[in-house]
């Protein structure tokens, strides 16, 4: 006997219930949204355009600010236009869309972030074969790898999130949809989905976990053989960035995927789904283009382009 979904749509609760609350906090996050939009597209515009900064790390820094851009914008529009209307549904093909474009691009970002913490190795520990070991050729290799991988990984969870039914209720305690949300409200049995999740995400994420920490032990290593303070002091500069980045990421990832939600941490939830959905493409590029006097430079240097174009 087929199983028939009688949950045509779902409704996202979004971050409140209360119309004033709705409309301070649409006036808070649509302008974080474009600000985010602004400056990643404005990072990703300096690595194509600037030839000073066709490098390896800017390459990979390129690829993050597009990822910023895509992943944010799969959440916040939807999450903006429900905040200034009453109704607050979506179907579930709509919903499965974003699922896949969401852990699309979440994923992708998981693995790049191995791929620049491997470049930020080799820069510091084997500097004088940097540029043989990080080639183009091997950048766009790596590139390809990531988006390819991170594809797979989408599309194996949106195919098993299809067998899902839903006979109600149809409530998402949060502003977009994701597999957590789906697992709480479907009436089919979720073992071989989670099940997919601890074997597929295991291996890809324990993988990208170790690809982007080990090579600090390395890189701590022969950061306090430098001898000089001046040296020491440049080579972390060049890493504070990236790890704050990814000690964000994680951080916000395990919170929603490793912590059992409760009705009592569900506010809380909600919360750290902004950080990483909304706030996280916001502080990357911050983090990046305040930390690097090479991107600050191309931002000034673009900004007198630009002025004496205008004038």
């Amino acid at each position: 006997m087929t199983n028939i979904t009688k949950v045509t749509d779902f409704t996202l609760i979004g971050l409140s219930n209360h119309p004033l609350t709705r409309n301070v906090l649409f006036a808070i996050f649509l302008p974080v949204y474009l600000i985010t939009l602004m400056t990643n597209i404005s990072i990703l515009l300096l690595v194509f355009i600037n030839s000073g900064l066709h490098n390896p790390m800017y390459f990979f820094l390129g690829n993050l600010a597009f990822l910023d851009t895509a992943y944010s914008s799969v959440t916040a529009p939807k999450m903006l236009f429900n905040m200034l209307t009453k109704t607050h549904s979506i179907t579930i093909p709509a919903c499965t869309t974003q699922i896949f474009f969401f852990i699309y691009f979440c994923s992708a970002e998981l693995f790049l972030l191995s791929a620049m913490s491997y470049d930020r190795f080799i820069a510091i520990c084997h500097p004088l074969h940097y540029t043989q070991i990080m080639s183009r050729r091997v950048c766009a290799y790596m590139a390809s790898v990531i988006w390819a991988l991170a594809f797979f990984y989408s599309l194996v969870h949106t195919l098993f999130s299809l067998r899902l039914t839903f006979c109600g209720p149809n409530t998402i305690y949060n502003f977009f949809c994701d597999l957590p949300h789906l697992f709480q409200i479907s009436c089919t049995d979720t073992f071989i989905n989670i099940l997919v999740i601890l074997i597929v995400g295991g291996i890809l994420g324990i993988g990208a976990f170790l690809i982007t920490f080990l090579p600090y032990i390395g890189i701590l290593k022969t950061v306090f053989r430098i001898q000089t303070s001046e040296g020491k002091t440049k080579a972390f500069s060049t890493c504070t960035s990236h790890f704050a980045v990814v000690f964000i990421f994680y951080g916000s990832i395990i919170f929603i995927y490793f912590i059992p939600s409760t009705s009592s941490l569900l506010t809380f939830n909600r919360m750290v789904s902004v950080m990483y959905a909304l706030v996280n493409p916001l502080l990357n590029p911050l983090i990046y283009s305040l930390r690097n006097k090479d991107l600050k430079m191309a931002f000034v240097k673009a900004f007198r382009n630009l002025k004496k174009l205008t004038t």
